[in-house]
């Protein structure tokens, strides 16, 4: 017994002294543990300042019916339960009976509100029981954040997210995502909760240990009107043309700072949602958006100028034994260059660089490169899409490699790599990078700003960029984007049509295609450029570039003209409008000539019609709108007061 004794003693002072430690962290961890506080994210603004997205605290609030004494507990049971009946509306009688229930059970955890705002919050804590607090009301308060996106559905791929999933893997997408580690995600807090048993853990007191300090908040380029129609510009084509998915991307030309990107795409249910980046991560064949690459190198390098004849003979001819088609039946024969580019001869574009480098293809391979089309355009939006262009000594490579590169195929750039090199074009040669993020701010505190950054200083000689600029200009007003001239605004572009999947045995049948539209706007002064892709439209509606993806372009570049007019300094309020002076003229001449004899009107806008007539007292009746066609009173004929005359219009 005694030899029993010392061992006792001996494993008392093993566990107190030796390992004692161990067990007491071990203890520690299991009662006790410090909680993270997740700091509120910055929130996301647009260039003009309205709030894209915000972290909302929530509160959950629990009470632990055990802590408050009997006395308390019977003081303020009915005042809490009446309280929490005017909060929720049900009964106060619930309330008691279901808290009486939780002291009985020993429930330490009861919930009365789950996932509430701020001002609720406040509201709760002040209710009877609760007010006294943690120790002695029971009170249990557990905050949360939860992301808003005030614009809903509208470019929330592109504004993004940060998420972290069971495993502890993080996903990062869209501005959120990128900017979130280093600007938006602020420092966490930390909390002390202590283990209630069943896995709850209840707080020690009711504040944090240390408090969460907020994240800065990132003012992004966009512009939320220009984001709005180029939306909802893109989901009427896509739902027009049932269209498998689409982008859109608006940048201003002189900074590069994108003011809208949209992409969408057609769930299993038929309906349109961003389901990925497409401007950003998509790397696909460009087809005839890219010839402009093509005529840019081949001027630059004075193979042909905009004069130079080609034949197109009749619309099909073989290069290395594959046959290159025009769209239009028959062909265009002989042309120039310039008009070759303006219908979009794919045997013009692909003649020019196989005569010119078939002997040489790095010669065209290494304008690509200085252009920097080889290379990502590293924006800071994560999962941008590597551009393939293939080069002699590539598996990839064959003699018909060049041909197919001349009008799009055979390499791939994503959207947005695509729009940099128009856009660099619009802006006289500068090629700038283009960019989301205006500047980081602590409240009106200035973190960082992000400025505009050059790519290449000069991409080609102002001969070529002038005669570049001036093919665009035609390709929409004579072109393949003839449909979409107006006289009122300018437009500058190029239109793309290309075969997608046409390696899959069911091309034939079903024929897959990818139309697109990139230029700018205006033509003469530009101010923003922008792209138009959608993917693999119903071929029995359309599939051309002018039709699908044009007229998308076409509304945003309209709608920006009516609500943001490219002016920024106006000279003199007095413009004059030769035509609206000379109908001014004859309208005054006729007024004073004709007292009581009958004008002739026709001819004449309605309101000046309308004015003259009600001049001479006559009652006026008219049909339809615009200019007046006939009149029921003849000209010279002497007129009567509160006459009837009729004006068809």
């Amino acid at each position: 017994m005694f030899i029993f004794g010392l061992a006792v003693v001996f494993k008392l002072l093993t566990i107190q002294f030796v390992v004692g430690d161990k067990y007491r962290a071990l203890a520690e961890e299991r009662t006790v543990k410090d909680v993270i506080i997740p700091a509120n994210r910055g929130n996301v603004y647009s260039v003009k300042g309205n709030l894209l997205a915000t972290s909302i605290p929530k509160y959950d609030i629990r009470i632990d019916a055990i802590t408050p004494s009997t006395k308390t507990f019977q003081k303020y049971l009915k005042p809490l339960s009446d309280s929490l009946s005017a909060y929720t509306g049900r009964n106060s009688s619930y309330y008691q009976k279901e808290i009486k229930k939780a002291r009985a059970n020993k429930n330490r955890y009861y919930l009365l509100a789950r996932d509430i705002g701020y001002a609720d919050y406040i509201r709760l804590r002040n209710f009877p029981m609760l007010n006294l607090g943690a120790y002695k009301g029971g009170l249990i308060v557990e905050q949360n954040t939860k992301r808003e996106h005030p614009m809903g559905e509208i470019s929330m791929r592109t504004i993004g997210y940060e998420r972290k999933d069971d495993d502890g893997n993080i996903t990062r997408a869209g501005i959120d995502g990128a900017f979130g580690e280093l600007y938006l995600r602020g420092v966490d807090g930390h909390r002390l909760k202590q283990n209630i048993g069943k896995g709850r853990w209840k707080p020690i007191v009711d504040y944090n240990q240390v408090e969460p300090k907020d994240g800065y908040d990132v003012y992004t380029t966009i512009d939320v009107n220009v984001q709005d129609v180029a939306h909802h510009a893109l989901l009427e084509q896509l739902e027009l043309y049932k269209a498998e998915h689409g982008c859109v991307v608006v940048m201003e030309v002189k900074t590069g700072e994108i003011r809208a990107i949209s992409n969408l795409a057609k769930s299993r249910s038929g309906k349109y949602y961003e389901k990925r980046n497409y401007a950003v991560w998509e790397s696909h064949e460009p087809g005839s958006t890219f010839k402009v690459a093509s005529y840019m190198a081949a001027l630059e390098d004075k193979v042909v100028d905009t004069s130079t004849v080609i034949d197109t003979g009749n619309g099909v001819k073989a290069f290395y034994g594959k046959r290159v088609r025009d769209s239009r039946h028959g062909g265009y024969g002989k042309i120039s260059v310039g008009r070759a580019f303006e219908v979009s001869s794919n045997i013009a574009i692909a003649s020019i660089l196989d005569d010119a480098y078939a002997e040489n293809p790095m010669q065209f391979i290494n304008h690509l490169k200085d252009w920097g089309l080889n290379t990502k355009l590293d924006v800071a939006i994560n999962g941008e899409g590597a551009p393939v262009i293939y080069e002699p000594g590539d598996k990839e490579w064959s003699r018909n490699a060049l041909p197919s590169m001349a009008y799009g195929y055979n390499l791939r750039l994503t959207p947005l790599q695509m729009l940099t090199f128009y856009n660099a074009i619009a802006n006289d040669g500068e090629m700038v990078k283009p960019h989301f993020i205006k500047e980081v701010k602590e409240l009106d505190k200035e973190i960082k700003v992000f400025e505009k950054e050059v790519r290449r200083e000069k991409i080609c000689s102002d001969a070529t960029l002038g005669a570049m600029q001036a093919m665009l200009k035609k390709a929409v007003k004579n072109g393949t984007g003839r449909n979409l001239y107006s006289k009122h605004f300018s437009m500058a572009g190029k239109t793309g049509t290309a075969q997608t999947e046409y390696w899959m045995k069911d091309w034939k049948e079903n024929p897959r295609y990818v139309s697109s539209f990139a230029g700018y706007f205006p033509a003469d002064n530009p101010k923003y450029s922008c792209i138009v892709v959608i993917h693999k439209p119903s071929t029995k509606k359309g599939y051309y570039g002018a039709d699908v993806s044009g007229p998308v372009f076409k509304k945003i570049a309209r709608k920006i003209f009516t609500d943001t007019p490219i002016i920024d300094e106006i000279e003199t309020l007095e413009v004059v409008n030769a035509s609206v002076d000379d109908e001014f003229q004859n309208y005054y001449k006729v007024a004073n000539t004709y007292k009581t004899i009958m004008p002739n009107v026709i001819g004449l806008p309605i309101m000046d019609a309308l004015a003259l007539c009600e001049n001479l007292g006559l009652k006026v009746k008219m049909e339809g709108v615009g200019v007046v066609k006939t009149q029921s009173i003849p000209k010279g004929q002497k007129v009567k007061k509160n006459q009837i005359i009729v004006l068809e219009v």
